[in-house]
């Protein structure tokens, strides 16, 4: 026979005991002075020892009730900082715990969720390179917005990869298995657009030698992706609006009305709202697209992604090819006004010129290495007479100094900007002698 069971939850049942030991230690307190004045006694002893039981059995209750709740997160975030993921590089001293747990669970769960997020956006977006917080903030978004059949509007810098967002959106949508057609609107000439878009009837114009199905008939109950849409012709924007709304439009040179069912994504590097207000971008056109838009950042400024990019690039490289330190810090302090399209050019071409399989700051182009040395007054100052290798040394001094100044001394962060692991990083700090309690506490 199955039994039910009930639940209660923990903030009801922890106020009703207290509740309750109150109430009678109340009511008991009442009838010990009630008794003790009819029998002609002092009740103040009596009731003053009782006070003193219920303290001591409300205080057992209590730190019973705690450690029952508490001993099991204890134990988990124990585990949790020995962990390489979820520690910051310094053991914790079991003295430390005590003194003040509820930050240090705070600090661990944090750490925790930090990294379960990660987890999520790699299992979900496997193709999307990123784990920093803008860049997850933005696939959270994608997860939400991808199973409905919302317009997306894709806004970013040319090169931040906004296709490969909209094809992500795709492959979690409802729509998975049903057409995905990709259209640039920049890369075709105006005058063909609008046959590319709806196709064309037999004989429409000079040289329609036979029907031509266009983007909309092949994405039929599928999604369209309609890339740099700001520089679509004015002309051709009404038609747009028209199917967005209607879900019907007409070939080039037809008269029947052709229905269809699309899920629309469009994306531009370009500022929608202004040209709007130029007059170059059709107001209601603009409103019909910006139902969820989605704003990718770009490069500059989720530097602590470059590591993690430079490393997919050299993996999918057709040799092995490693990048030294030195030369990935040099990467991390470049601007990248052509975002991750250009560090997969700069890095497919660096490797072709690397000497033994490695990438130094020679192989990387001029604006980069001067760029870098430009940015740090220390490097921009060394003797120009000084040997190579004394020069790199103090170049890479330099480049940990700044990388656990940004991490506030956290070396675990530190290893992520400079692309090593922790026991180089710990070698190199000891080879340059540099004091990482000093970084921490802002003295050096």
């Amino acid at each position: 026979m199955r039994h039910s069971r009930f639940y209660i939850s923990l903030y009801i049942i922890i106020p009703f005991i207290i509740t309750g030991l109150t109430i009678l230690a109340s009511i008991i307190s009442f009838r010990l002075t009630k008794y003790y004045l009819g029998q002609g006694s002092d009740p103040a002893l009596p009731v003053f020892w009782f006070i003193i039981l219920v303290g001591i059995l409300t205080f057992i209750i209590g730190f019973s009730l705690v450690r029952f709740i508490l001993r099991p997160v204890e134990q988990f975030v124990e585990k949790a900082v020995k962990l390489a993921s979820i520690s910051n590089g310094t053991v914790h001293k079991r003295k430390e715990w005590s003194v003040n747990k509820i930050e240090q669970f705070a600090t661990v769960f944090d750490r925790v969720t930090s990294v379960l997020s990660r987890m999520d956006a790699r299992h979900f977006f496997p193709q999307i390179i990123g784990e920093s917080l803008a860049m997850r903030g933005l696939l959270s978004l994608i997860k939400k917005v991808a199973p409905t059949d919302s317009t997306v509007l894709i806004l970013g810098e040319s090169g931040t990869g906004k296709e490969l967002v909209a094809t992500s959106i795709y492959e979690n949508c409802l729509r998975e298995n049903k057409p995905f057609i990709k259209l640039n609107c920049a890369a075709i000439p105006a005058e063909l657009l609008e046959s590319e878009l709806f196709g064309h009837e037999k004989g429409a114009f000079t040289g329609a030698t036979k029907f031509k199905p266009g983007k909309f008939d092949m994405a039929n109950q599928g999604t369209l992706f309609l890339d740099e849409i700001g520089d679509m012709p004015l002309n051709l924007q009404s038609k747009i609006l028209r199917i967005i709304q209607e879900k019907e439009f007409y070939r080039v040179g037809g008269s029947n009305t052709i229905r269809v069912d699309i899920r629309f994504i469009a994306s531009t590097n370009q500022n929608l709202e202004k040209l709007v207000q130029e007059g170059k971008f059709r107001e209601d056109l603009y409103y019909r697209l910006n139902v969820f838009t989605l704003h990718l950042p770009p490069l500059r400024e989720r530097k602590e992604d470059i590591p993690l990019l430079v490393d997919y690039f050299l993996q999918n490289l057709p040799k092995k090819v490693e990048i030294s330190s030195v030369a990935l810090q040099m990467i991390m302090a470049y601007t990248w006004p052509g975002n991750i399209r250009e560090l997969k050019n700069v890095i497919e071409s660096a490797a072709v010129i690397a000497e033994n399989g490695f990438i130094e700051p020679a192989q990387l182009p001029g604006q980069i290495t001067g760029a870098f040395m430009n940015s740090d007054s220390k490097q921009a100052s060394l003797p120009v007479n000084l040997p190579l290798d004394e020069r790199i040394n103090e170049i890479e001094k330099s480049m940990i100094i700044e990388a656990l100044r940004k991490t506030g001394g956290v070396q675990v962060r530190a290893t992520e900007l400079l692309g090593i692991n922790q026991r180089s990083l710990w070698h190199r700090i000891k080879k340059h002698k540099i004091d990482v309690k000093s970084i921490k506490s802002n003295e050096i």
